[in-house]
């Protein structure tokens, strides 16, 4: 443009090679020949399975285009697919890449000419292809989805759907149980059943038949109601398409997207009533796959109907990821995108400078607001994980300058790299941030106006705690140690506990009074703000004072 673990293997993208590697990591480019794209990554792999990504490589040579009628990779193809991969045998050798691993899938593996082809990259490139079959496509999508999602627990599915064939992967608590391949990828089934100008009696017939296969192929005693995983460009895509409809397309990462089912085929239904032409200026939407996102998308729904899930998860890694952690031998384990999270969320205030005393006591007496008052503000548990995460990082825009902080914050936030952090996630955190000071969030802001309602809503709701609990701390003394609370008939009152060590928090009271309008507006009643006297102080009280 993007969240229970065990060990996760961090992604981190640097700039190019510059950075040295750490001890005991192997440099390593893998190349995966599609039947639509060829897409190289170059990584240092750590023994533990963190990936630190140095460069990436792409082209959309199409391979599998017309495969299905003449049997054959077409000569231009070829030609474009040897000028792609010399360049990238190039780009890895100059990066000094310690093992080159190249994997082909289903365009060469069906192609009569495949292995003409593979003899031709071997004399042009000095690469060896390794001809992957659909079981082993699936259990390297597998393989990155493990290192990327808590599959610890429950049953998922890991989905990836290619130009030539639909791979399927099937575990529980963690472990691999089936692997199926599928001739239903969105080059083969769109010109099957698209081409030309695409009518409903083509995707009807195109879903027919992708029914009929996944009825043969999926028992739904193992396969029903497992968690969907979806990797490759059908889904970085689906991913991109329903953001910009929520209003994130600026988000930073489609990894980690939850996509309901229902939008899925609102997005669909969408996409398939446009020519390949106007579908290339949706947002979201690759121009170069415009041609091919509605097949891809109709049998992605045929699986999820099939399996009978409310939404589907997207990934944004994928074989490649498999191949650098299977090259460098790193034993299959669990992630863990909670303490993934925690970690890059830490190290973004870390590189930021921030003051961490006072942003981790913001934090403590956020979340002790949350706690007592969140369920009757309308909160969800998970709220309570992107209150922490905004509590911690609202200042952080101090280190570019302390006028208009929030909004540095703001702007550091949305355009960090931060793992386990779904895209919804980090444009709440970022906006959470940007309003904990200055004016309350309005539809007429940019950043906020144009998103989905229910996120505006949580950003409300969260914004006005954390606005609160950062005027508990208006002197950077940590002189309030606790925040006790009653929801009265005609108030909600805030006591301030204070630290035995401090020696006024009159500063304190007067700066949750001041930041305390939002959660009055959004409790329905006037909140008071009361010392360890008794003293009671409310916005209207301070209103007019400077902030």
């Amino acid at each position: 443009m993007a969240s229970n673990v065990l060990q996760p293997h961090r992604l981190t993208l640097t700039s190019g090679g510059a950075q040295p590697r750490a001890e005991g990591e192997i440099r390593i480019a893998a190349i995966d020949i599609g039947s639509n794209s060829i897409r190289q990554i170059i990584a240092d792999v750590a023994p533990n399975g963190a990936i630190r990504v140095v460069d990436e490589m792409k082209a959309a040579p199409r391979l599998g285009a017309g495969l299905d009628a003449s049997g054959r990779l077409s000569q231009s193809a070829i030609q474009n697919a040897l000028a792609v991969l010399s360049r990238m045998a190039t780009l890895s050798k100059q990066m000094g890449a310690k093992r080159i691993e190249v994997v082909a899938t289903s365009a060469v593996r069906d192609a009569s000419n495949g292995p003409i082809f593979l003899r031709a990259v071997r004399e042009h490139t000095g690469l060896k292809v390794n001809v992957l079959n659909g079981e082993d496509e699936a259990r390297l999508s597998f393989r990155s989805a493990l290192a990327h999602f808590d599959l610890g627990v429950g049953r998922a599915v890991i989905m990836d759907i290619g130009g030539g064939s639909l791979e399927l992967a099937l575990s529980a608590d963690g472990l691999l149980e089936r692997l199926i391949s599928l001739p239903l990828g969105a080059i083969r089934t769109t010109e099957q059943f698209l081409t030309g100008e695409a009518s409903e009696r083509g995707l009807r017939k195109l879903r027919k038949n992708a029914r009929k296969e996944l009825g043969k192929a999926l028992s739904a005693r193992h396969w029903h109601a497992a968690r969907i995983i979806c990797s490759g460009g059908t889904f970085t895509n689906l991913a991109g398409i329903y953001l910009a409809r929520q209003g994130m397309a600026s988000a930073k990462t489609t990894h980690g997207t939850v996509v309901p089912r229902v939008e899925l085929e609102h997005i669909v239904d969408m996409l398939h009533n446009m020519t390949p032409s106007e579908r290339e200026s949706v947002p979201g939407l690759s121009a170069a796959r415009a041609d091919l996102i509605v097949a891809g998308l109709a049998v992605a729904a045929e699986v999820a109907a099939r399996l009978e899930v409310r939404d589907l998860i997207v990934s944004g890694y994928g074989i490649r990821e498999g191949i650098l952690l299977e090259t460098a031998r790193v034993a299959p384990t669990v992630a863990d995108p909670g303490e993934a999270r925690l970690r890059s969320v830490r190290e973004l205030a870390e590189r930021s400078h921030y003051e961490e005393p006072h942003a981790r006591h913001v934090q403590r007496l956020a979340l002790q607001l949350f706690d007592s008052i969140g369920e009757r503000l309308g909160c969800i548990p998970d709220d309570r994980r992107i209150l922490a995460d905004a509590a911690l990082l609202h200042d952080i825009g101090y280190h570019i300058n302390y006028d208009k902080h929030h909004k540095h914050s703001y702007h550091l936030i949305q355009h960090a790299e931060l793992l386990g952090v779904t895209p919804s996630e980090q444009v709440a955190v970022a906006n959470i941030a940007r309003y904990h000071r200055g004016a309350p969030p309005k539809k007429k802001h940019g950043n906020f106006g144009h998103l989905e309602r229910s996120l505006r809503e949580t950003i409300i709701r969260l914004s006005a705690i954390l606005r609160v609990a950062d005027g508990f701390d208006r002197g950077h003394a940590n002189a309030v140690a606790e925040i006790r609370v009653r929801w009265l008939e005609r108030a909600l009152r805030l006591t301030a506990v204070p630290d035995p060590r401090a020696s006024s928090v009159k500063l304190e009271l007067w700066g949750a009074s001041r930041k305390s309008k939002l959660l009055a507006d959004l409790a329905g009643t006037p909140v008071e703000i009361v010392g360890p006297d008794g003293s009671v102080l409310s916005y209207a009280d301070e209103e007019g004072a400077a902030d």
